[in-house]
């Protein structure tokens, strides 16, 4: 992270939750354009995950030969030599054949094979983590954070829109629901302020029309009721790797990718290391934390909340979450408590899940309509991008 900005976050955070914010528009080591996915695949049948070979390539220094006609795979390093064929349940170490549990394959045009027996034979060293659905891989001072996602779990429609109707207790409430496949060859996330500066305001759907997004939703919090023309952003918000806006010193959560569109929730005041890490592509802060793991996670005022609306009404509100398998949930609902919104995620099948900006704000919007329309115009907004 530049200097710069490391003293603009540690004078956010030193001022606390009353600090007006500053939009440096300074680039973090996250900074980079959006390029191929990488990510491997699950057999949950099978118990296996497999890598793409390129990844073997770039982490364990590895020489990879793929032959297609005989569809044949060389993997050299120093004296170690492993041969594989795509759909073979063989390999060949160092001469000596060797059976395994699942064969290598071919998919998107990519060559995937075992993790297991490539990090062993290669060695890298492997750590998952359930909070992100990923692999952290690390060799020779390099690493990164895999994702992994159910073979077969990919198809032709990457975003997808539904209403559904949710039980909580006695009460029945109408969510509506975009779900969208973040590994995805064709989606790329974004977060952008109104008319691209912050402290304006715009419709969610101008904003969206004016980034060429697919579908939106209202993301962080913001000064609504100010009379001036400045209307403040409150928390984080990150495009292309640049900060755009910092304004601190709470442990609101905050949504955040990567250039490979993984997706975290990370808590506020962890944020800035996460950003120097080169974590960060993208984010915007909000909060509370509705879900972590699978489980219902509120705690409100630890996150600095004290209004009423937010805590403990029943309200108009919109939310976020992440599945297991790498999908994006984007929600708004209406009447609810942030308890029956956390029940709510967990039911639509997020793992992970936040709160946004709710009541008046609340909306969401794709390919060019509101499926639910917000009451007042918005400061910015978590974008859905189809390339």
């Amino acid at each position: 992270m530049k200097k710069g900005l490391k003293l603009l976050l540690a004078a956010a955070l030193l001022a606390g939750a009353a600090t007006s914010g500053i939009a440096p528009g300074t680039t973090g080591k996250a900074a980079a354009a959006a390029s191929v996915k990488t990510f491997g695949y699950s057999n949950p049948a099978a118990g296996r995950t497999y890598v793409p070979i390129r990844v073997l390539s770039d982490f364990s220094g590895a020489k990879v030969n793929w032959n297609a006609s005989s569809k044949r795979i060389d993997l050299v390093k120093g004296d170690k030599k492993i041969i594989l064929h795509a759909g073979v349940k063989k390999a060949y170490i160092d001469g000596k054949a060797v059976k395994l549990d699942a064969a290598p394959f071919t998919d998107r045009n990519v060559t995937y094979v075992p993790l297991g027996l490539a990090a062993e034979q290669l060695g890298l060293n492997l750590k998952w983590d359930r909070s992100t659905s990923s692999m952290h891989i690390e060799s020779g001072g390099k690493k990164m954070d895999l994702p992994v996602i159910k073979r077969g779990s990919l198809n032709s429609k990457p975003v997808r829109y539904k209403q559904q109707v949710f039980y909580m207790g006695n009460t029945a409430l109408r969510a509506n629901v975009i779900t969208v496949q973040l590994m995805h060859p064709r989606v790329k996330l974004d977060a952008a302020f109104a008319n691209h500066k912050a402290g304006s305001v715009q419709e969610l759907r101008g904003i969206a029309a004016q980034n060429g997004a697919y579908a939106a939703i209202n993301a962080t919090y913001f000064d609504a009721y100010t009379s001036a023309t400045y209307k403040a952003p409150y928390g984080y918000l990150v495009s292309n790797g640049l900060m755009r806006f910092v304004n601190g010193g709470t442990d609101r959560t905050v949504f955040a990718y990567d250039d490979n569109q993984l997706a975290r929730l990370i808590p506020g005041l962890k944020f800035g290391a996460a950003y120097e890490a080169g974590q960060v592509e993208g984010a915007v802060q909000a909060g509370p934390l509705l879900l972590k793991n699978g489980q219902l996670a509120i705690n409100a005022r630890a996150e600095g909340f004290r209004d009423p609306h937010v805590i403990s009404g029943r309200a108009t509100r919109s939310a976020i979450g992440i599945t297991a398998n790498h999908e994006l949930i984007m929600l708004t609902v209406r009447g609810a408590t942030l308890t029956q919104l956390a029940g709510i995620m967990k039911r639509a099948g997020a793992y992970q899940a936040m709160n946004l900006d709710g009541g008046a704000s609340s909306g969401l919007y794709i390919n060019g309509h509101y499926v639910t329309k917000p009451g007042r115009k918005v400061s910015n907004a978590l974008l859905v991008k189809l390339k």
